[in-house]
Formats: structure tokens, C-alpha cells, sequence
């Protein structure tokens, strides 16, 4: 019975399920690691920051937030507020403060459309500055985020689910007939699929998060063909890595996606909030990419989203090729060992060829 029982435990339990499991909680780890990492203590570091004041008082001004401990603003003067106003719709610009030489209360402009949590530490910063000089400050919103979305996370989620959809879907079209692509028509038929689930995926989450929910503004067209491009990216980059390593690159995609780009995102907090690592990534990653877009559309007037727009398609362009590379590298691989099978079977022991029987 011990035997037996020991017998189905390794039954059970083989080399390869193991090295799996250790992959996963590796994952799950990392998963910790990374959101724990990037969200659990956020500062403001080099936030770029306008200042518009008299020439008398701008270098001061300039001089004395770009000293503040830890270095939370990286100041420059403007010459005035309707150029401060423009370079935060243009996204140059996270907030500026405007001084009233005149009088004790300062402008504080702000977009929370880029993200709720740094307009609000904006505030929480420059309130004390004030009020240690004997001034007040008011808040104007020039991109305000919409009524109807919660800290502006909408933009966040949505494109979480965009990318979510989009591993999951590359990743049933892969193992549902094996992990890796058999022949270069099978792989371009599941990049096929995955452009009518982008297309589908992308237009049914513009709708849902526009004229269904009333949670984000902007047009619907153009978060369509944002989504649209979100999720074949994401796709092809999953169709690429299972390409090349199998049921192993489900776990990878999951790791660039989910551990790396989701906390790198900005959704909840923004670039300028997050630790350097994380600021560093942010951009590059499909998640990074794909709200910094969603925001410019929704809130910006589509402003200072064409090297998002690049990113995207570079790992779009990027997975196709590989996808299609390792499919046509494994169907060589397979002529090759066919071959070397077949001239194996036809040759004697010693060289000498085999006749009929």
C-alpha cells in the first residue's frame, strides 16, 4: 500500500509539474514584490512645475521650491498664465503656480485627468509652501477628471482590461493545440484571430467606459483604435513568448504585463509618484503605454501620446515577427528530424544501404 501510494505521489507530482509550481509562487512573489514596491510609499520627486510671477519674484519662487527637501518639484519660470495653462493641456507640465504680486492668495493650477493622486499632493505641497511664506493658495482644475471617475482611475482599468483580455485569449489560442505554434500558417491564422478579438475587445470597451458608463470623455473612436492596438500588441508579444518558450511563456507575458506593468502604470499614482524603477519601465510597457494614451484622449485632447503610440506598435510589430520566426524555426526543425529519421531507417548498421525485403 505504501508503495503504491508513493507510486501515485510521483504519478502525480512529475519533474515537470514541479518546476511549474516553482514558477508560480517565483510569480507570485514578484507580484508582492512589485506592487508592494511601487505603490506602498508614494513621494513626489521632479514633478515638472511651472511657476508664473514677476521677473522680481520668479527666481525666488523658482529657487525656493526647487530647494524643497527631497526634491518633490523640478520648477521653471513661464512668463505667464495662459502658457502655463497650455503646457499642462500639452501634458509638458503637471501643475504650475501662478503669483498674484498684488495680493496673498496664489493659483494653483492642476489636471487631475492625469491622475487624481498627484493633483492632490500638488495641493497638499504647495498649500505649505504658502502658508510658511503668509500666503494662501486656490486650486483650478484646467483638465478636471469626470464626475463619474473615481480618482481617474477609469482610464486604468480600462486598459487592464484590455490586456488582460488580450494574454488570455493569445494564450487559449496557443495551447489549445499545443504550446507552440505547429506551422507559420497556424500562427498566422492566430494572429488573425487575435486582430478581430482586439477589434472587438477595443470597440466594446470604448463603448462600455463612454456612452454606457458616462466614465471617461473623449471620443469613442479613437479609444477604439487605442484599444484595438492595445490588445494585438499584448497578443502578439504573448504569441511571440509562448513561440519561443512554450507554456513557460504564459508566465513570462504575465510577468512583463501584470508584475511589471500594471504597478508601473501610473494608474494609481503617476510617474512623478512612483520610485525610480518603476518610472523607468512605466513608459516602455504595454499597461504605461496604453493609460498614458487613454488619459491624453479622455482628458488632454488626444496631446503628447504619439511615443506611447510608437511603444505599442513597436511590441506589436515586434511580436508578429517573432511569432512567425519561431513558427518557421520549429517547422524547419521538424523537416530536419523527419529527414534525419527517414535516412536513419534506409541505412544499414554499417553503412550499407537497405534493399526490399
Amino acid at each position: 500500500m505504501r508503495q503504491s501510494t508513493l507510486s501515485e505521489v510521483k504519478d502525480a507530482v512529475t519533474p515537470r509539474a514541479t518546476l511549474l509550481v516553482i514558477g508560480v509562487i517565483v510569480l507570485q512573489l514578484l507580484f508582492i514584490a512589485s506592487y508592494v514596491g511601487a505603490l506602498h510609499e508614494p513621494k513626489l520627486k521632479d514633478v515638472s512645475f511651472g511657476v508664473v510671477a514677476p521677473r522680481a519674484v520668479a527666481g525666488q519662487t523658482v529657487a525656493r521650491l526647487d530647494g524643497l527637501p527631497g526634491s518633490p518639484l523640478d520648477p521653471r519660470a513661464l512668463p505667464d498664465e495662459r502658457t502655463a495653462r497650455e503646457r499642462i493641456v500639452d501634458r509638458d507640465l503637471y501643475g504650475a503656480l501662478v503669483v498674484d504680486p498684488a495680493g496673498t492668495t496664489d493659483t494653483l493650477l492642476v489636471a487631475s485627468g492625469g491622475g487624481k493622486a498627484l493633483s492632490l499632493a500638488l495641493g497638499t505641497l504647495i498649500a505649505a509652501v504658502d502658508k510658511s511664506q503668509g500666503r494662501t493658495v486656490r486650486t483650478v482644475d484646467v483638465a478636471p477628471a469626470s464626475p463619474h471617475d473615481f480618482n481617474g482611475l477609469s482610464s486604468f482599468y480600462l486598459v487592464i482590461g484590455w490586456c488582460v483580455g488580450a494574454y488570455l485569449c493569445a494564450s487559449i489560442l496557443a495551447i489549445s493545440a499545443g504550446a507552440r505554434p505547429a506551422n507559420p500558417i497556424r500562427a498566422a491564422t492566430r494572429l488573425g484571430t487575435m486582430t478581430l478579438v482586439a477589434l472587438a475587445g477595443g470597440l466594446g470597451g470604448a463603448v462600455i467606459v463612454g456612452p454606457i458608463l458616462d466614465a471617461l470623455p473623449g471620443s469613442v473612436w479613437a479609444l477604439w483604435g487605442l484599444g484595438a492596438l492595445l490588445i494585438f500588441a499584448v497578443g502578439a508579444a504573448t504569441l511571440a513568448l509562448q513561440g519561443l518558450f512554450g507554456v513557460i511563456g504564459i508566465g513570462l507575458a504575465i510577468l512583463l504585463v501584470v508584475i511589471a506593468g500594471n504597478p508601473s502604470a501610473g494608474g494609481a499614482f503617476p510617474a512623478p509618484m512612483l520610485p525610480p524603477f518603476w518610472q523607468a519601465i512605466g513608459p516602455a510597457l504595454p499597461p504605461g503605454a496604453g493609460t498614458w494614451a487613454a488619459r491624453s484622449i479622455s482628458y488632454f485632447h488626444g496631446n503628447d501620446m504619439t511615443s506611447s503610440l510608437l511603444v505599442l506598435s513597436a511590441w506589436a510589430v515586434v511580436g508578429v515577427l517573432i511569432t512567425l520566426f519561431a513558427a518557421v524555426l520549429r517547422q524547419r526543425r521538424l523537416a530536419s528530424a523527419a529527414s534525419a529519421a527517414s535516412s536513419g531507417a534506409s541505412v544499414r548498421p554499417f553503412g550499407r544501404e537497405e534493399g526490399p525485403l
